[in-house]
């Protein structure tokens, strides 16, 4: 399933940083290893993954992508 094609998945790009971290810790690695830090920060309280995506410079469509992949189990290659 391609998460673009559907606009689906468990992960929107109107959830809270905090509340992606806290459900689905395995996406930690991923959000780190593209620079996203504030996983820990207080902002992660109150800032959506859109939010994040605009303040770090990536196109949030990719970071979802890869982020629903990491939580669904399917197999993509890091963007």
């Amino acid at each position: 399933m391609d998460w673009l094609d559907n606009d689906e998945g468990p992960i929107y790009q109107d959830d809270l940083i905090a509340e992606i971290v806290n459900l689905y810790p395995e996406t930690v690695p991923y959000l780190a290893s593209i620079g996203m830090h504030c996983i820990g920060c207080h902002s992660a309280q109150f800032e959506t993954l859109q939010e994040a995506c605009s303040v770090h410079g990536l196109k949030c469509w990719r970071v979802l992508d890869q982020l629903n992949a990491i939580v669904t189990g399917e197999d993509k290659p890091v963007q």
